[in-house]
């Protein structure tokens, strides 16, 4: 087998970073691609050469064979990592690797082509006897022929894409009126992310874990396992937070697992790195999912309780080497909790989001690890996937990994974008998950139908907001020429001056009066019915420590303009905008009857026109963004007074759609 000392990483983000840098401690030349929005992101930054493959869209970029090949060629390199995502899934990429004479670092392309098509790879489970789901992957994929399936299924089903996973081009159907709609929406999602519009179904399994199983293949067909990995806290079918082990595996049920992934591997002659997903009952019965023929986001889990290093052994197999080791030398060690960061906004329904990173402060400390690809004053484009960086918290067992990971979250600043990390708090600190008792419907269990309600600070922190404001307002003083001015701020000659902040939450304004103590950074912050002192112990422009009665609090903070705060407060996170400076600056309200984008995307139709008469709920726009489809419906009935914009355009974040006058 040709051996290759170059490797060229076809993806980016963080899991581009997280490869480029096992490969250079392996000693391997590095080379990056990407695409005008990534021209300085930090992946780019990390490898030892890049080259510009394409715009924006990922389509015309990342998504491109022919460029990312030329660009492997241009520089040198001898293999191509694909990471996941992208290219990483496709039997059409890796045949063409092989044919211009370079390495992919993966499976063959005949084993994606079965394994990367749900229909296919459901058939041969079959065949070998792996347990799998009930349902339909027929070839005949017209309407009727899924209309005539599913009153075979017992409800609730779930239609798939066949060709790809991540919560795309899946809808779930609990009535049978329900499937003509999301079979439309799940065929033009699916084609628009995986190239194929094929669909299946697949009956729900109730109150089930999602459990995957870690394989690996040399090329002289020896073949392990390194044990599973439970991803069952999942919103929009995609993974949120994982961990391994799984919180109920018990010896026996591991080892027949392990088998049917091992047997479905090789079933198809797999080599590389490959995980095999299962649902898992209460009961104890398991069904196969599909396989996924590359590396996954939540790899890192694995590593931390086996201490290998996942993509070192990609690229040892790649190379032609056999295995390192044997299932009977694989052995495990404590507990490891993955938190995936997202850029998204729960409260809004877990939209994607879009914006700059004013602040990436990740937490650092012992068997805390960050996988990132995202740096302070990058911006987030809709173009890609919205996941940022995950964050990995491992111990001896369970609780002290679940405790380490909720204090790196909160000790993690991501200030700028709209983010999940607040959610990732809640999550972990539900008492269900602490007890072990997590299935696939635990967010919408708990969260109540998918939302989550944003934080609301609360009088103490608003206090906390206005004295390190008026700190860091102190320290620019000092910075400056004002002199003897700065030293006498807080002060007159009868006393301490008086400062004023009023900050607003929706209902709530706290109306606040600060004054200093004394000359040791002690102030009093009065409200309308509250008061409170606050000693700050420490300040600078983004990390402070004060405490209110002996109660220390770390504090992240950043201030994009003046009167404007961003502060996290115990892992809660919030803006801060000062109204006595801002007073006057105030937006127009948008009524319900004004119809405006969630995010930046693409608008695939727009459905109605002036006139148009119309109904709370109705379906008036399809938006595309982050690789995702969002139906924009009415919230009123009556008469569309004016439509602003037509199918094709590109919208902004909040841009006004179409009025609606109400009935």
């Amino acid at each position: 087998m040709k051996r290759f000392d170059s490797i060229l990483v076809a993806n980016r983000g963080e899991i581009a970073c997280r490869v480029l840098r096992s490969a250079k401690t392996l000693g391997y030349k590095t080379v990056a691609i990407f695409s005008d929005p990534d021209t300085d992101s930090p992946h780019v930054q990390l490898a030892d050469q890049a080259i510009r493959i394409g715009p924006g869209p990922a389509s015309e970029s990342y998504l491109k064979p022919e460029a990312v090949i030329k660009a492997a060629l241009q520089s040198g390199a001898g293999a191509i990592h694909p990471g996941y995502g992208f290219l990483s899934e496709n039997a059409g990429f890796a045949a063409a690797c092989l044919e211009s004479g370079l390495i992919f670092i993966g499976p063959t392309s005949e084993a994606i082509a079965i394994m990367g098509d749900k229909a296919r790879s459901k058939v041969r489970m079959l065949e070998v006897g792996v347990p799998c789901i009930p349902g339909y992957q027929g070839e005949d994929q017209s309407d009727s022929a899924f209309a005539s399936a599913i009153n075979e299924i017992d409800f609730p089903v779930m239609i798939k894409a066949s060709a790809g996973g991540g919560g795309r081009g899946m809808r779930l159907i609990e009535e049978s009126d329900q499937l003509l709609n999301a079979l439309t929406l799940a065929r033009a999602e699916a084609k628009s992310s995986f190239g194929s519009d094929k669909l299946i179904l697949e009956k729900v399994i109730e109150s089930s874990r999602h459990v995957e199983i870690q394989i690996f293949a040399d090329v002289f067909g020896n073949m392990i396992h390194l044990g599973e990995r439970d991803c069952s806290v999942q919103r929009r079918h995609q993974k949120v937070i994982e961990e391994a082990p799984c919180p109920v595996m018990t010896p026996e049920i591991r080892e027949l697992m392990g088998e049917s992934a091992l047997k479905a591997a090789r079933s198809v002659n797999y080599i590389g790195a490959g995980t095999v997903e299962f649902l898992l009952d209460e009961s104890g019965k398991f069904y196969f999912l599909e396989m996924n023929t590359r590396l996954q986001v939540e790899h890192p889990v694995t590593e931390s309780i086996t201490g290998l290093d996942l993509v070192a052994i990609q690229i040892s197999v790649a190379q032609g080497e056999s295995l390192a080791l044997t299932q009977e030398e694989v052995s495990f060690t404590g507990h490891s909790i993955e938190a995936r960061l997202y850029a998204e906004d729960p409260s809004k329904g877990f939209l994607p989001t879009t914006g700059n990173v004013d602040l990436w402060a990740p937490a650092e400390g012992l068997n805390i690890r960050i996988d990132d690809g995202i740096m302070t004053g990058q911006k987030i484009s809709p173009f890609y996937d919205p996941m940022l960086a995950k964050i990995i918290c491992s111990g001896p067992d369970r609780e002290t990994a679940r405790s380490k990971l909720v204090f790196a979250l909160k000790q993690t600043a991501l200030f700028g974008v709209p983010n999940n990390r607040e959610f990732l708090i809640d999550c972990l600190e539900r008492q269900k998950f602490i007890d072990r008792k997590v299935t696939t419907g635990f967010i919408s269990e708990e969260f109540g139908g998918d939302t989550f309600k944003k934080y609301k600070p609360l009088f103490r922190d608003a206090a906390i907001a206005a004295v390190i404001e008026l700190a860091i307002d102190y320290r620019k003083y000092q910075g400056s020429s004002v002199g003897v001015a700065a030293e006498l701020k807080d002060w007159t000659n009868v006393g301490a001056l008086m400062s004023r902040k009023r900050y607003q939450f929706d209902e709530i304004i706290y109306d606040l009066f600060v004054s200093a103590i004394d000359r040791k950074e002690k102030y009093l912050v009065r409200g309308a019915d509250q008061s409170v002192e606050i000693k700050i112990h420490h300040v600078d422009y983004f990390n402070s420590t004060v405490s209110i009665q002996d109660k220390r609090y770390t504090v992240q903070h950043q201030s994009p303009e003046n009167g404007v705060i961003c502060l996290s407060i115990d892992g809660r996170e919030a803006i801060y905008r000062d109204l006595t400076q801002r007073d006057g600056l105030g937006v127009e309200p948008v009524g319900e009857g004004r119809i405006t984008t969630p995010m930046h995307g693409l608008l695939l139709s727009v459905s109605v026109e002036a006139g148009a008469s119309v109904e709370k709920g109705q379906i008036i726009a399809v938006l595309e963004a982050m690789k995702m489809r969002y139906e924009i419906c009415s919230e009123v009935d009556g008469l569309v007074a004016e439509v602003y914009v037509s199918s094709g355009d590109q919208v902004a974040s909040d841009q006004l759609l179409i009025d609606i006058e109400t009935s």
